[in-house]
């Protein structure tokens, strides 16, 4: 149907995409009629990410596994149909964000108890999350080295455009806000969680003083975080219906073709995430956690990581994970769980930008050396400060890694790279969320806050998300 209407404005011109659609809709009904049979959310998810899988591999099928999917008229209307369930539940999710992560510190530093140690919380927050950055991106380096990445690759692809790299000092100084309503506007996490933390902090050092004329500030926001609570309930037990549309329009326009392109760096990728997982499972032991619980309480905000491919998305499923099922103080979960969106992502900033290093190295003919890795290691680590938690900016830790450690000259050659994005960054969005939250235990343990009873509860692995209006909607 060679009718604008059909085609730029309906976006259904193809028999085939009314056909695709009509799948679409069954799988979530299928979806909805699991729910309403009341299985557990957690498993909804798991079937959620596998419909979406498959419509994705069915669209590539139809279409003959096509060199670019986007040309092909009824894989553009389809996934545009696609995106308005998938792409929408992201967009309810990231509504939140600001709101949640502004409400809840304040909310958290008012009702911390007399004489805990909010610097201890930070300087510990930041600590372990370098740490753990380093370890990912050395993860990075060994496999980018051993398996030689890049090696007999010639540069091809348009040129990718370098990101601006900033002076450390200028990351530093956006993160004190001149303008909390520009911060807000923004979704500079970082900056609207120093804000709360400075309004949140003095309000304490106020009712500390034994006046009360600090309650109805008080009630207000434990009212106004209730609110919240609430809203995010309902937001998040969408999620089985989101991952499917999500999934579905990144298996339909990327294709297949991608993967076997770049098939060593997409490998190693999540053979880096495999393996930081597993350093993860290790430190949980050693504070005496058991890493087989976490990931059975954790699945919920891992598998919405995978498919939405946004640290910041996840946040508000995160800090509900966090405090309700794995034991973690409020305080915590909020502070450590808000740093992880923009600063210490173990995959977007740690093993991506390592293996990055590595492959422009090869393509270039530049020798890594013993100097060479110490530098990357360092430079990576403290240019994961500031990296958004949203699809697409590992990019910036990539430029900031190979500017400095003097390969920015050679950044188009990371076009191939860039070509596959959207299918690396599942994973690593995956592990920049489980590091956060693993990152988040440890810091809990450091502070002597962490609620090990509470960890070890197995009636929170399926337990409903909310009882607040009578629905059936259940959260891993």
């Amino acid at each position: 149907m060679d009718i604008p209407f059909f085609q730029e404005f309906l976006m259904v011109s193809n028999p085939i995409t009314i056909g695709i659609l009509i799948l679409f809709v069954a799988m979530l009904g299928f979806v909805y009629y699991l729910q309403r049979r009341q299985t557990a959310f957690g498993n909804l998810v798991i079937i959620g990410t596998l419909l979406g899988a498959v419509l994705g591999f069915v669209v590539q099928f139809i279409a003959q596994f096509p060199d670019d999917p986007m040309k092909v008229v009824y894989i553009k209307e389809s996934t545009k149909w696609f995106s308005l369930i998938g792409g929408g539940f992201i967009d309810l999710i990231r509504m939140l964000v600001i709101p949640l992560v502004f409400i809840s510190i304040i909310h958290v530093i008012l009702h911390m108890e007399r004489g805990a140690d909010l610097k201890k919380l930070v300087s510990s927050t930041a600590f372990v999350a370098l740490v753990m950055v380093a370890i990912a991106a050395v993860v990075g380096l060994v496999l980018g080295s051993v398996t030689h990445l890049g090696e007999g690759i010639a540069a091809g692809g348009a040129p990718a455009k370098m990101r601006e790299v900033k002076p450390v000092v200028d990351t530093l100084r956006a993160l004190i806000p001149n303008n909390p309503i520009s911060a807000m506007a923004e979704t500079n996490v970082i900056a609207v969680v120093v804000f709360g933390v400075i309004i949140g902090g003095i309000a304490r050092l106020i009712k500390q003083t034994g006046t009360d004329k600090l309650e109805l500030v008080t009630k207000l926001f434990d009212e106004l975080h209730l609110i919240i609570s609430w809203v995010a309930d309902f937001i998040i037990g969408l999620m089985p219906y989101g991952v499917l549309g999500l999934l579905a329009t990144t298996l339909a326009q990327k294709g297949f073709q991608a993967i076997a392109d770049m098939g060593l760096f997409i490998v190693l990728i999540y053979v880096g995430v495999v393996i930081m997982l597993i350093v993860q499972a290790v430190l949980l032991t050693i504070f005496g956690v058991s890493p087989i619980m976490y990931f059975r309480k954790a699945r919920a905000p891992l598998f919405l990581a995978f498919t939405s491919r946004s640290s910041m998305g996840v946040l508000p499923l995160t800090v509900d994970t966090l405090t309700k099922r794995l034991g973690v103080n409020a305080a915590t979960a909020n502070t450590v769980g808000s740093f992880g969106t923009t600063a210490g992502m173990q995959g977007c900033a740690g093993v991506f930008p390592a293996l990055c290093i590595v492959y422009i190295a090869n393509v270039a003919g530049v020798p890594l050396d013993m100097t060479m890795y110490v530098m990357s290691v360092i430079v990576i680590a403290l240019g994961s400060i500031g990296i958004a938690g949203v699809p697409g900016t590992a990019t910036m830790a990539a430029s900031v890694s190979l500017s400095g450690t003097g390969l920015g000259a050679f950044f188009s050659s990371i076009s191939p790279v860039l070509a596959i994005d959207p299918i690396i960054d599942m994973g690593r969005t995956m592990l920049n969320v489980s590091g956060s939250m693993t990152n988040a235990i440890v810091v809990d343990k450091l502070m002597g806050t962490f609620d090990q009873e509470a960890f070890n509860d197995t009636s929170t692995i399926d337990r409903p998300v909310s009882n607040k209006t009578g629905g059936d909607t259940e959260v891993a």
